[in-house]
């Protein structure tokens, strides 16, 4: 079974950040141009695995090995989303890393052999460059970019693709790395339980799992800074003279949105992911939103719905965090369980105020997390009742708390739900 240990990266230097930073970056446009061409051809109606040869064109820059890997992993997003077509789910095409106006997503990936990861009194980190970055910042021709390290492992085993990556919000580097670890480490039953997710924006995921666990990710505080930004945004934009568009100060403002927005989704994933990993979950189906943009039509909602919410990057996040851990995520069609009472079956009587769902059978509960445990009925047989649920809240930082308990402010208790 695989686990994923996270570390802290902090170069040694300021040469040593530019070089790393330029590396990320350099990961991203490789991204951004394949996943273009491949796009361009989908929508030609032609075969997308004809491509240029971008490994040739990056090789320089990452190195032959790092250049394949994110062509083997945009060639892998690629097959995830024609899997999906075949099944008759609504999805969308992969995606961008940004772009350079807005700011770049900064990833990379390192094939498991070619990065040595030492922990210790002096832990270290050293991953390839290409040759064109060696002899621009001094590299011998066999040496390797050395990076310190922070953060103790949890996990000992056969180690996996390494993810490193840029976190604009802490201005930090941080890195992933997927060991495969034998039975006698795991801390968790064998994966065969199954989780459903309502996706929104004031609560941005609500869970209910078949071990009677419900999680909720509330998002209000989060979507409430990105509508500041947005306003001053739009203040700038009234301010400029006829013949401008932007301004650096503007574009600066657009990247800060969207990072934050994007550290917080990246964050929420991999914590969820966790949590469903130590409960034994092995698939996790999600809900359908083909229609969502269709039913909101009010300015503040269609701000969400377009901008803030990002259904499908969130997806594929939870896709691509889910897939370290060898857990399956789904996408179902979750028509009217937002509405639907779960005491008489009703879709008529119910009334939704904000996060309560109310019946005139009695029952009454939180509407998000109802929504939930209602699709995960349809899919599956779910105990009852339900252990008491946790909310989490975004703190800049994370959504857990950890190490903190559970009455941590950052994980309070919600009590909404009397039934069961």
């Amino acid at each position: 079974m695989k686990r994923t240990n996270t570390f802290v990266v902090r170069p040694r230097s300021e040469q040593d950040r530019e070089l790393l930073h330029e590396l990320l970056d350099a990961s991203a446009s490789l991204w951004n141009e394949l996943t273009y061409e491949r796009r361009q051809q989908y929508f030609d109606g032609d075969s997308i695995w004809d491509t240029d040869d971008y490994r040739k064109q990056y090789v320089g820059i990452l190195g032959s090995a790092t250049a394949q890997q994110l062509i083997r992993k945009n060639k892998s997003a690629w097959k995830s989303f024609f899997s999906l077509k075949e099944k008759g789910e609504q999805c969308s095409p992969p995606g961008y890393w940004g772009n350079e106006d807005d700011g770049r997503t900064l990833r990379t990936y390192v094939r498991n052999d070619q990065y040595t990861l030492e922990t210790g009194d002096r832990s270290r980190l050293e991953i390839p460059v290409g040759t064109e970055l060696k002899e621009k910042y001094g590299l011998g021709h066999t040496e390797r970019l050395r990076l310190e390290v922070a953060g103790v492992p949890k996990w000992d085993g056969k180690q996996g693709r390494l993810e490193l990556y840029y976190d604009d919000t802490s201005n930090q580097f941080r890195a992933f790395q997927p060991v495969t670890v034998d039975n006698s480490q795991l801390d968790s039953p064998l994966a065969d339980e199954t989780a459903a997710l309502d996706i929104g924006a004031n609560n941005i995921v609500a869970c209910t799992t078949t071990t009677a666990k419900q999680y909720l990710y509330e998002g209000r505080d989060l979507f409430e800074r990105f509508r500041e930004t947005t306003r001053e945004i739009a203040r700038l934009q009234s301010e400029l003279h006829e013949d401008r568009y932007s301004s650096n100060q503007i574009r600066r403002l657009y990247r800060r949105r969207t990072r934050r927005r994007d550290h917080a989704m990246d964050a929420l994933a991999r914590d969820l992911i966790e949590r469903l990993y130590d409960e034994g979950v092995s698939t996790v189906y999600v809900g359908d939103l083909t229609d969502v943009l269709e039913t909101h039509w009010s300015v503040r909602a269609n701000e969400k719905t377009h901008n803030f919410w990002a259904f499908r990057a969130f997806i594929e996040r939870l896709t691509y965090t889910a897939e370290e851990y060898g857990i399956a995520v789904e996408v179902r069609p979750e028509a009217w369980t937002s509405q639907t009472c779960p005491n008489c079956g009703s879709t008529e009587d119910t009334t939704r105020h904000q996060d309560t769902l109310t019946c005139l059978c009695g029952f009454e509960g939180h509407a998000d997390l109802t929504a939930s445990e209602t699709f995960l009925r349809r899919q599956t047989e779910v105990p009852r009742p339900m252990a008491r649920p946790v909310r989490f809240e975004w703190d800049d930082h994370d959504w857990s708390g950890k190490p903190h308990p559970h009455d941590s402010p950052k994980e309070l208790r919600t009590n909404r739900s009397i039934h069961g």
